[in-house]
């Protein structure tokens, strides 16, 4: 099951349920080659993560490989269900300094345009 929900304006949660127990799941997305199967390390700005909570959540931050080489973090979240298998939700979200650029530089800010007189 897949769930999208958007995050105000600077990203989405995705919501997983997955047959897998939490420890598969953790070491496919905490270790860098089982990660690297599915997230490229080219797509990383940084391949340590951010945060960390053994078991239970990681973030990265990751940097587009084409202009304008937009730079967002990932928080991977993992909870066992009652199935015994696991809840994965996905956090991606634009960094701050990231979307107030994006913000400043839209060609079209749907703003009123004014003409001054020569």
């Amino acid at each position: 099951m897949n769930e999208i929900q958007a995050k105000q304006q600077t990203g989405f949660e995705q919501k997983y349920e997955l047959d897998a127990p939490p420890e598969k799941v953790w070491r496919a997305i905490s270790i860098a080659e089982f990660r690297e199967k599915w997230l490229p390390k080219e797509a990383l700005a940084d391949p340590q993560s951010l945060a960390e909570t053994p078991g239970k959540e990681i973030r990265y931050r990751l940097r587009d490989d084409a202009p304008p080489y937009l730079e967002s973090t990932v928080t991977f979240t993992i909870a066992a269900n009652a199935s015994g298998g696991t809840s994965l939700r996905i956090v991606h979200e634009l960094t701050d300094a990231t979307f107030e650029r994006l913000t400043r530089s839209v060609a079209n800010s749907n703003s009123l345009t004014m003409m001054l007189a020569a």
